[in-house]
């Protein structure tokens, strides 16, 4: 279980690390259009984020990974 977790986190500071040295500029990009979207659409989209995280580690799962 902790390999798991641990293998988790490490794809997401590879996958933030690359948005962060790759693409800085559309970082400062993404950050306004954020900050222009409501607090509610914002929980809205996270929401959405984690359902469909929940969904692919289910279906990663259900494949024996």
């Amino acid at each position: 279980m902790m390999g798991w977790i641990a293998l988790g986190l490490g794809l997401v500071l590879v996958i933030e690390g690359l948005v962060f040295a790759l693409a800085p500029s559309r970082l400062d990009e993404l950050v306004e259009m954020m900050a222009s979207i409501s607090r509610d659409q914002r929980r809205v989209i996270g929401l959405a984020a984690v359902a469909l995280g929940v969904m692919l580690v289910w279906l990663g799962r259900a494949l024996g990974v």
